[in-house]
C-alpha cells in the first residue's frame, strides 16, 4: 500500500479515495474477508494525512458494508454479505465497468469449477433437467407466432394473462377484482421493474435475515440500502420488524414467506397476519415474493396477497417449474400501479418475448399441467425424505429442518463461528453450496438444493459431507488447542 493512490490535487475529497482505494484492495484480494486493516496511525503515515481523516474514511467504509469495526479491536474486512455493500454514487458515475460491480469470489469460484470440473452442484436455484416436466408443444408456423403477436399489450401476452389470471385464483385464492397481471420474463426482472418503479437512491427496504436479496448486487448498484430483520421459524420477527419501522422510512417490506431463499421456512398464517397489521399501521406495502408457489408438496398458509390484496404486490414465476430457459415470472398489482411498471419496462426497453409467452400459456392449458406438477412433487418430497435420512448420521454436527416444498434445506453448523476460509473446504471436495455468508452476516449455515440429488448421487454427497464435515472438526480443534 503506498502514499501515491492518493492525489492531493483531484478535486475528489482525499478521505474518498482513501474510500476508493481500499475497496479496490479488497475486491482485488489483497484483503481478505476477516483480515485486519493496518491501525489508524499507521494509515495516517502511510497516506501522509490527519488521523481524522482516516476515521472518516473508515467510518465511511464501515457504512457501506465493506468492513466492521470494534474499539479495541481495530478494522477488519466483513466475513458476510458481499452484496449489500454499497458504491460510492461518485465513483459509479465515472465507469460502468467499476470494480464495485464485481461479483463475489466465492461465486466466481463455483462459476469456475463449474466449468472445469465434474461437481456435485447443489447451489444452483434450478430443478435438474430429469425433473422438469416434459409438455407437448406443437409447431409452429411463422405466420402463426406473427398472427401471436398482435396480442401482446404493454403489460404482456393477453392468453397467458387470461390463464395466469384463472390459475392464481383457482390454486391460490388469489384475486383478481381491481387487479392486473405485468407479465416479465422471470422473478429477476420483476425485481428490477419494482426497484426502478417504487425506489430512488437512497432508499430503505426491509427484508428478511438472511435473505436471497443480499447476494443481488442490483441494490448496491442503485445505492439502496437493504435492512435485514430477524426471522425464527416462522418468519420474520413482528417486534423487530415494528423497532425498524419506527426508525426508519422503509419504502416497501420485501418477503419471501414462503419457502424462503435460503433458508426454505414457511411463515406462519398467525405470523402473517401479524407482519400485515404492522404494515398497514405504518403504511408501509409489502412485496410478496412467491417464485416457489407452484413446489408445494403439502398445503401452505394463506398468500399475503389474499389476505390484503391492496396492501401486497404479489410476484410470481414459473420459472422454478418449467425451467430457467423458460423465462415467465409476472407481478400482480393494483390495477391503478400496472401502466406504471409497464412504461417502465418500455423505459428500460426490456421486453418479455413472444416465445416463452406462447410456450407458458400452453403449458398452463395442458390438460396434464397437474398431474405433472404431481408427480414432480411427489418425487421432490421422495428425495427430500432421503437426504434426511442420510443427514440423520451428521446430528451431532449440523441442525435443519424438513420443508414442504421448495427446493432449499438450510443446515446450520453447530459448533464454532465458520469463516470463509472454511468453506472453501467444500469447494475443494467438488461440492458447490451457497453458505450463509452469501445472504447474511452470519457464517454458520448454508443452503443446499436437494432435488439435485438423485438416489444414484447420494453416496458421493455422502462421501463428501463426511470428509468436510471432519475437515472441520479438525481444523475447531487446532484452533482450540
Amino acid at each position: 500500500m503506498a502514499s501515491s493512490s492518493i492525489d492531493k490535487q483531484k478535486k475528489q475529497p482525499i478521505y474518498q479515495q482513501i474510500v476508493t482505494h481500499f475497496i479496490e484492495e479488497i475486491q482485488a484480494g489483497t484483503y481478505g474477508p476477516g483480515d485486519r486493516l493496518p491501525p489508524e496511525r499507521s494509515l495516517a503515515q502511510t497516506f501522509d494525512v490527519n488521523r481524522s481523516t482516516v476515521v472518516k474514511a473508515l467510518d465511511e467504509l464501515k457504512s457501506l458494508g465493506w468492513i466492521e469495526r470494534k474499539q479495541g479491536s481495530g478494522s477488519r474486512v466483513l466475513e458476510g454479505r458481499w452484496g449489500n455493500r454499497q458504491t460510492p454514487l461518485s465513483y459509479l458515475r465515472s465507469s460502468l465497468s467499476s470494480p464495485y460491480l464485481q461479483q463475489d469470489p466465492y461465486l466466481q469460484q463455483i462459476q469456475h469449477l463449474r466449468a472445469e470440473k465434474d461437481v456435485l452442484d447443489l447451489y444452483t436455484g434450478d430443478l435438474p433437467a430429469d425433473l422438469i416436466p416434459d409438455f407437448t408443444f406443437p409447431a409452429f408456423t411463422w405466420e402463426e407466432i406473427r398472427k401471436e403477436s398482435t396480442k401482446i399489450l404493454p403489460t404482456g401476452y393477453e392468453p397467458l394473462q387470461e390463464i395466469l389470471l384463472q390459475h392464481l385464483a383457482d390454486s391460490f385464492n388469489l384475486p383478481t377484482s381491481g387487479q392486473k397481471l405485468v407479465i416479465t420474463a422471470g422473478s429477476t426482472q420483476g425485481i428490477t421493474l419494482l426497484m426502478q418503479v417504487l425506489l430512488q437512491a437512497g432508499d430503505c427496504i426491509a427484508t428478511e435475515d438472511p435473505s436471497f436479496l443480499f447476494s443481488l448486487p442490483l441494490f448496491s448498484t442503485m445505492n439502496v440500502q437493504l435492512i435485514g430483520i430477524k426471522q425464527d421459524s416462522e418468519g420474520m420477527r413482528p417486534a423487530a420488524l415494528e423497532k425498524v419501522l419506527k426508525e426508519k422510512k422503509i419504502k416497501f417490506v420485501y418477503l419471501n414467506p414462503t419457502f424462503q431463499n435460503p433458508t426454505g421456512h414457511t411463515m406462519s398464517e398467525h405470523r402473517r397476519q401479524a407482519i400485515i397489521r404492522l404494515c398497514q399501521t405504518y403504511q408501509v406495502p409489502i412485496i410478496e415474493d412467491d417464485v416457489f408457489s407452484e413446489l408445494a408438496f403439502e398445503e401452505v398458509p394463506p398468500k399475503l396477497k389474499s389476505m390484503a390484496p391492496e396492501t401486497v404486490i404479489y410476484l410470481g414465476s414459473l420459472s422454478k417449474l418449467l425451467g430457467s430457459s423458460i423465462k415467465i415470472g409476472w407481478l400482480l398489482v393494483p390495477e391503478a400501479l400496472a401502466d406504471q411498471f409497464a412504461q417502465a419496462k418500455k423505459r428500460m426497453a426490456i421486453d418479455t418475448t413472444i416465445f416463452p409467452q406462447v410456450l407458458a400459456n400452453i403449458a398452463l392449458r395442458s390438460s396434464d399441467y397437474h398431474q405433472q406438477q404431481r408427480t414432480l412433487l411427489t418425487e421432490m418430497a421422495q428425495r427430500q425424505q432421503d437426504l434426511h435420512q442420510l443427514l440423520l448420521a451428521f446430528q451431532e454436527d449440523w441442525q435443519w429442518q424438513p420443508t414442504k416444498g421448495g427446493l432449499y434445506l438450510w443446515l446450520t453448523w453447530r459448533h464454532r463461528t465458520l469463516t470463509r476460509k472454511d468453506w472453501s473446504l467444500f469447494l475443494a471436495n467438488d461440492c458447490l453450496v451457497a453458505p450463509a455468508f452469501l445472504f447474511s452476516n452470519d457464517t454458520n449455515g448454508l443452503r443446499l438444493n436437494y432435488t439435485r440429488l438423485a438416489k444414484d448421487d447420494l453416496p458421493r454427497f455422502q462421501e463428501q459431507f463426511t470428509k468436510i464435515t471432519q475437515q472441520l472438526k479438525e481444523q475447531t480443534y487446532e484452533r482450540n488447542h
